[in-house]
């Protein structure tokens, strides 16, 4: 073998799909987590320092973007095993499959496997659909307050009307209705705004929901390779039994009109 022939070989054996769902899986998962965790951790800092004044009033969102915080460790470590498996998956349905037991056979055990990877695919798929969903739950808070600091701007000329403009935790369930102040109303809603820690914040959300969306598109794009590649085999798999009972059924025949036909020279001796 050559080196070219080697070559196209070793290119042949690579299953670039899954490699395409492993580096999307990965991408996604770090940038939701990385992003996610300094998003609780500024919004944390921007409801405390804004909309409340006293500990006790935000003590249980306190303690949810510490869970969450914990989520989001566990997440980062579970994922980055399962894109592992996921890229080994990939590699074990193409190039071992085809050096060990020919272009479209596999065993009996590698199957379930790859049943059972599929299946535990598609329970992640409908997990991160739900995550993906509440990731936008921030991204929609801060767009509101985005746009409303903008109206203010732009009415700055008439105070009267800039002081009705606010923006309430309270409303969005990320405070408890007894919280003090819990809402930020004009020129200081717009001074809010104007920080960098706002526009940190806002832009950490947005890459935590594009990790969401890239997440699930790696974990919707693997399933269907792998049940694609999974009917391919039962295809197959059928095809070769019919061939070889075909074959068998040949066989059989000639042998039998073998067994009756008489050389023609017996009756001369």
């Amino acid at each position: 073998m050559g080196c070219y022939e080697c070559c196209m070989r070793c290119l042949g054996g690579i299953p670039y799909i899954s490699v395409v769902a492993t580096l999307l899986c990965f991408s996604g998962v770090a940038l939701f987590c990385g992003c996610g965790h300094q998003a609780l951790t500024e919004s944390e800092r921007l409801i405390e320092t804004h909309f409340t004044r006293d500990h006790q009033d935000y003590i249980t969102l306190a303690y949810l973007i510490e869970y969450f915080q914990y989520i989001i460790y566990g997440l980062a470590s579970f994922f980055f095993l399962y894109c592992i498996i996921l890229l080994a998956e990939g590699f074990y349905t193409t190039s071992v499959v085809r050096q060990s037991f020919g272009e479209f056979r596999s065993t009996v055990c590698g199957r379930c496997i790859s049943t059972t990877f599929i299946v535990i695919t598609y329970m992640l798929v409908i997990v991160w659909l739900l995550v993906f969903c509440l990731s936008a739950l921030p991204v929609y808070f801060i767009y509101n307050m985005s746009n409303t600091c903008h109206t203010i701007n732009f009415l700055s000329e008439t105070p009267s009307s800039i002081n009705q403009l606010c923006i309430d935790a309270r409303q969005y369930g990320l405070l408890s209705w007894n919280a003090l102040p819990g809402k930020v109303c004009g020129t200081r809603l717009s001074n809010i705004c104007k920080m960098r820690e706002f526009s940190l914040t806002y832009d950490l959300y947005v890459a935590a929901f594009a990790g969401a969306g890239m997440t699930v598109l790696a974990l919707i794009h693997c399933p269907l390779y792998l049940t694609a590649r999974h009917l391919m085999f039962r295809h197959r798999r059928r095809e070769e039994k019919e061939e070889m009972r075909r074959h068998t059924l040949f066989s059989r025949m000639i042998h039998e009109d073998r067994g009756a036909l008489c050389s023609p020279y017996d009756n001369e001796v």
